[in-house]
């Protein structure tokens, strides 16, 4: 067990006997239901999770930003200046605190002084399970605390966002920044992504509990394939545009969607539009079989997501479908899917909480046997999102 008078310790070692003054977590997140509809003005059903980012920080009196992650020991102490924070390819997963002070001074925020910064993370790193949004959440919950700024946590999110989109290059949507700055414990979050409105959902998960299993491939495809994707689904709506006053695909009903898809030229282009429209009214849905108590609806439209992602999306790959697959066959399983980007990285599960060794151990099973390596299973506990910390353990 790390407890953060371990990473207070790692602090002064690695800052010369400065000790930190405050110290932060930001989660990783999963997303329940409402895959890729995010950019596609849609709806989306995340949660943040117990497995996430931990920051220690002080402020400095120069200049100065120095950054160290103990999970990349091997890069050492990233050093920069408050007026040289522009994207270097070398400095590698600073890049994303970097462009999170970057972006709040481009605000008009005022960051007057440098600041040592030490990070340690919990979540499995390319897993999908967004550890690059909560480093800049992290990030971002810090600035706010130590440079005292009045920072709306939703224009934090919108910044995280703009980090990604900009500085990083990932055309990704809002989700992972909303979910990992505006979670809350034992709900999930259904968020409109176009108007940002949302409204927090109880998770009463009963006698079933939510895993998170890591197919161990890392998601080396995911961002080319990830605005490749994007790129198809502003195609899919330019066609749908010459007769339909419409801003997103999010704006169609499943009805809508088959009157019109013949408008869409590409066939591969009218596949991707039909996941983003089906699986946003899949999210909708969800909702209301949660409202419900209906723990076995919620599960079916699960499963149901995944094979749109499989087929329509074309985004699980060989390792994702062999752990779903495995998982539909187990006793005590409501359902499974992919999450996140795709390409590698994590699927979930609703198990019931009787059967989860025996779950791990038939899908492991099944698993390593398609892939030659084993998978890694998780327990997902609902959490709040990123906050300064009090007590002295980390999970």
């Amino acid at each position: 067990m790390v407890t953060l008078s371990d990473l207070h310790a790692e602090f002064r070692k690695k800052y010369k006997g400065n000790s930190p003054s405050h110290s932060f977590f930001s989660p990783g997140r999963i997303n329940l239901i409402g895959e890729h509809t995010d950019y596609n003005g849609g709806h989306v059903f995340p949660a943040s999770i117990s497995y996430g980012t931990y920051v220690v920080a002080k402020k400095r009196n120069d200049q100065k930003v120095r950054f160290y992650s103990m999970n990349f020991p091997e890069n050492g102490i990233i050093e920069k200046y408050l007026s040289n924070l522009a994207y270097e390819e070398e400095d590698d997963w600073a890049n994303y605190p970097k462009g999170m002070i970057q972006y709040i001074i481009n605000k008009g925020y005022a960051i007057d002084h440098g600041i040592d910064i030490l990070y340690y993370g919990n979540i499995p790193n390319a897993a999908g399970l967004s550890s690059s949004a909560s480093i800049e959440l992290a990030t971002g919950v810090a600035l706010e605390r130590i440079f005292d700024l009045e920072l709306d946590r939703v224009e934090m999110v919108k910044i995280g966002q703009q980090v990604e989109n900009e500085y990083i290059g990932v055309n990704s949507g809002i989700m992972d920044q909303f979910a990992i700055g505006m979670g809350k414990e034992n709900h999930a979050i259904l968020l409109n992504c176009d108007t940002l409105d949302y409204q927090y959902a109880p998770l009463e998960l009963n006698n079933y509990r939510i895993i998170i299993i890591n197919t161990n491939k890392r998601r080396e495809l995911a961002a080319s394939k990830y605005n490749e994707r994007r790129s198809e689904c502003e195609a899919a709506l330019k066609d749908l545009q010459k007769e339909l006053d419409i801003k997103s695909l999010g704006q169609l009903s499943k009805e809508e969607y088959d009157k019109h898809q013949h408008l869409i030229r590409d066939e591969t282009h009218r596949k991707r539009a039909k996941h983003a429209v089906y699986e946003n009214t899949r999210t909708l849905e969800a909702l209301e079989a949660l409202s419900n108590n209906n723990l076995e609806a919620f599960g079916k439209l699960m499963n149901e997501s995944h094979e749109s992602l499989q087929y329509d999306y074309e985004v699980t790959g060989a390792e994702l479908d062999a752990i779903v697959h495995a998982a539909w066959e187990q006793p005590g399983v409501l359902g499974a899917r992919m999450t996140g980007a795709g390409f590698g990285g994590c699927a979930i599960a609703i198990v019931e909480k009787d059967k989860i060794d025996q779950f791990k151990n038939k899908v492991n099973n099944a698993y390593s046997d398609k892939v030659g390596y084993d998978a890694t299973f998780y327990i997902a506990t609902i959490g709040d999102g990123a906050k300064e910390l009090e007590g002295r353990k980390v999970r």
